[in-house]
């Protein structure tokens, strides 16, 4: 696995997570954009996968598609708000390391969140271990948490 395919892949989550919070401002099916999101980049259908998102405290892991799809647009999860429909205007690469080995793939870095028509910035860190199904490539664990 390259450093660049990752990269790639940290850059598609990015833009899916912008684009569903577009698509919630502009009155579209931001569900359908949230679940062909969860599809692109999470490996649900075809594995199990651990998630904990980066604001949660009730619920604290959302290792299932529903769940994830509920934290993403507000669901079936009464804490959540809809992290993707904030809207965030941009999300930032700032920081990211690699673990490349034989049979093991895994990023850790940080996201920088800015929300639309806000100033302030969040930091956001992250640990994505990945999988690769059908020559894509798939979360298999995320953790997130905010950095303050």
């Amino acid at each position: 696995m390259e450093k660049k395919i990752i990269k790639e892949f940290l850059n598609s989550w990015k833009e899916g997570v912008i684009e569903i919070g577009s698509a919630y401002q502009k009155g579209g099916n931001f569900t359908d954009v949230a679940e062909i999101f969860i599809e692109k980049h999470y490996a649900f259908s075809e594995a199990n996968v651990l998630f904990k998102p980066t604001y949660t405290s009730e619920t604290i892991f959302r290792n299932n598609k529903a769940d994830a799809i509920s934290y993403f647009i507000k669901g079936n999860i009464s804490e959540d708000k809809g992290f993707a429909l904030k809207p965030w205007e941009t999300i930032e690469l700032d920081e990211v390391n690699f673990l490349l080995e034989d049979n093991f793939t895994a990023s850790m870095g940080t996201f920088l969140f800015k929300p639309l028509n806000e100033d302030e910035v969040t930091k956001v860190a992250f640990t994505f271990v990945f999988t690769k199904i059908n020559n894509s490539l798939k979360i298999k664990v995320h953790h997130s948490s905010p950095v303050f």
